[in-house]
């Protein structure tokens, strides 16, 4: 390929490759970085399946910080990052705060340590928790960001004041951060999707493992919200469209007129959904019926949230375009694809 190199950190992992998958179909040639910790390197070849192109790929860890300067000093010509490499679950960081605070900054401080003397295109995998519960919804960008619920919550927070900070005093880097809600789906190929190692921290996984027989009763966590059902409700994107706005979001940057040294995107569906909804969505798009039991409250999680996202459709040219049986119907398709063909 001859289009411009992107490094796409995390980029075998759940997000990453189905961003790679779009970078390659918009014409750019993207350079994976990932250790693995939560992904399979086999998925480098489901890329090339899709594709026809198959992407650079290295395996190591950007919290070294020798390694992170050297590998950008021999790739001069990537241009652009977009930086997912980070853990994930609200759960496991409010047991192990230490370990979310590490791996979560090491590598966005290494990287831009490495790049500082070039110019560089900078998409942040941010996140709607950062809102903490918000006052008003549809929750927009311009709404405060409150004390973080989570540990995971304060890491994208002090990531995001990392970057403005960097940025705003950097004649070369310029950053987007792309605060998301609740990624879920699959690649329409079933080729890639969502695969947690160990027990999913995340409501869609969870309920495609149990539908397959491979864990037990999905439990709710709480039923007593102020919400319609009583419980949790969330913005639940496609992970497809998700992928496209990062894609959208280097456009962008591309644009000198208009692009600023650091903004702020919300990407969403502007909708949300009950996780009681979701199940019920998931039974009506497969015909699976589901087994779940009503469990106490978890710890770290929101009542409600969902966003404004006509920011991201009048400045990015993007918008959601899968609904949430899209969602759930790929998700299933990918977990039958799994059992048959374990990566």
């Amino acid at each position: 390929m001859s289009g411009r190199k992107i490094l796409v950190t995390g980029g075998t992992g759940y997000i990453g490759s189905h961003t790679v998958v779009e970078l390659v179909n918009a014409g750019y040639d993207p350079v994976i970085i990932d250790n693995l910790s939560n992904s399979s390197p086999k998925i480098i070849d489901q890329i090339e399946k899709i594709t026809g192109t198959r992407p650079e790929f290295y395996n190591f860890d950007l919290c070294d910080e020798k390694l992170t300067l050297e590998f950008l000093e021999e790739h001069r010509d990537i241009s652009g990052i977009i930086h997912f490499a980070a853990f994930k679950s609200v759960g496991e960081s409010e047991r192990e705060p230490l370990k979310y605070y590490k791996n979560n900054f090491y590598p966005l401080i290494n990287l831009l340590d490495a790049c500082s003397d070039r110019k560089m295109d900078l998409v942040f995998s941010s996140s709607c928790t950062v809102y903490g519960e918000p006052d008003i919804l549809p929750v927009n960008e311009l709404a405060p960001v409150k004390k973080a619920e989570s540990t995971y919550g304060n890491t994208k927070q002090i990531a995001e004041e990392i970057l403005e900070e960097v940025s705003g005093v950097s004649e070369n880097l310029k950053v987007i951060a792309l605060r998301y809600f609740n990624p879920v789906g699959a690649h329409s190929s079933a080729l890639i999707g969502e695969l947690p190692i160990g027990v999913p921290q995340n409501l869609v996984p969870f309920i495609t493992q149990a539908a397959i027989g491979k864990r037990g009763n999905i439990i709710v966590f709480g039923d007593d919200y102020n919400t319609s059902d009583g419980t949790c409700v969330r913005d639940y994107i496609h992970v497809v469209d998700l992928a496209k706005a990062h894609v959208a979001a280097i456009k962008q940057m591309e644009n000198i007129q208009t692009v600023k040294k650091f903004d702020i995107y919300n990407i969403g569906t502007g909708r949300g959904n009950s996780v009681l909804e979701v199940i019920h969505a998931f039974e009506s798009a497969t015909g699976q019926k589901l087994n779940y039991t009503i469990g106490k409250r978890r710890a770290g999680d929101i009542e409600k949230i969902y966003g404004d996202v006509n920011k991201a459709e009048k400045e990015l040219f993007w918008k959601a375009e899968l609904g949430i049986e899209d969602m759930m119907s790929s998700a299933w398709e990918w977990e039958k694809y799994i059992k048959q063909n374990p990566l």
